[in-house]
């Protein structure tokens, strides 16, 4: 394990910190079909360089998002996510280029700045109902993009607009999963072009981490059936609080 460990240039206590980290994050994910990335990436990136934690986290959320997609895709919203799919694209161009040119210390703050009003957002705004026009797609689509790309994060974007275009939860869910798949096939294609992937070190530390998101994801998957989805998700919310002043903290200071 000490080999194993000094190969992904990690110590022990680190890699721990980021296993648990993605227990947590695909516990979630596997309970409402997102969200691993706004629960796990300001976690891991206590420890991890941002970007060596996007790229790592994108091959779980390949995996995952998979299963969750094929499981329920007869459920799946084929015309919204059509609607949605090319400023998606745009959205994700932006972002990868500037998760490759930016100073990490910005999007650190960025992340941590969207992570808390997000986490707010849901825990005191008021949910709205009324299904909305469908021209929100443009704008959704670019913002989700970006933010999927960059952290990927782009999930509470799109499930703010599928959520008020979509009434049964069970297709909001299968189509929101699909969506994390298909984008995260186009960032794996990006952030390859990108030159993201030149390490063997990224995808030997996603194997490593495998069998933790394999565990969250089946965790997740039960919990969804017998916990209360409101009170869950409120605790999620507390915790992205304070998940995102910290990295507000951190990037502020420099480190």
């Amino acid at each position: 394990m000490s080999a194993l460990l000094a190969t992904l240039g990690l110590g022990a206590a680190d890699w721990l910190w980021v296993a648990l980290s993605v227990v947590l994050a695909y516990t979630v994910f596997g309970f409402g079909g997102f969200g691993a990335g706004v629960v796990g990436l300001p976690l891991i990136v206590h420890v991890l360089p941002l970007r060596t934690a996007v790229p790592t986290t994108l091959l779980l959320d390949l995996t995952f998002s998979l299963w969750l997609g094929l499981k329920a895709r007869q459920l799946v919203e084929r015309g919204e996510l059509l609607r949605l799919a090319p400023w998606a694209v745009g959205g994700m161009a932006v972002g990868v280029l500037a998760l490759t040119r930016v100073p990490e210390a910005w999007l650190v703050a960025v992340l941590g700045s969207f992570v808390t009003l997000y986490a707010l957002h849901s825990l005191f705004g008021r949910a709205a109902t009324a299904p909305v026009s469908p021209r929100w797609a443009v704008p959704t689509g670019l913002v989700g993009g970006v933010f999927t790309a960059l952290f990927g994060t782009g999930g509470p974007v799109y499930t703010l607009y599928l959520a008020r275009r979509i009434a049964d939860t069970a297709r909001l869910r299968a189509s929101i999963g699909t969506l994390v798949f298909v984008a995260a096939v186009l960032r794996l294609a990006l952030f390859s072009a990108g030159g993201l992937y030149t390490s063997v070190r990224l995808p030997l530390l996603a194997l490593t981490l495998l069998p933790g998101a394999g565990l969250g994801f089946w965790l997740g998957s039960r919990l969804h059936a017998r916990l209360p989805e409101r009170q869950v998700r409120r605790l999620i919310w507390v915790l992205l609080v304070a998940s995102g002043l910290s990295l507000l903290a951190r990037a502020s200071t420099g480190h």
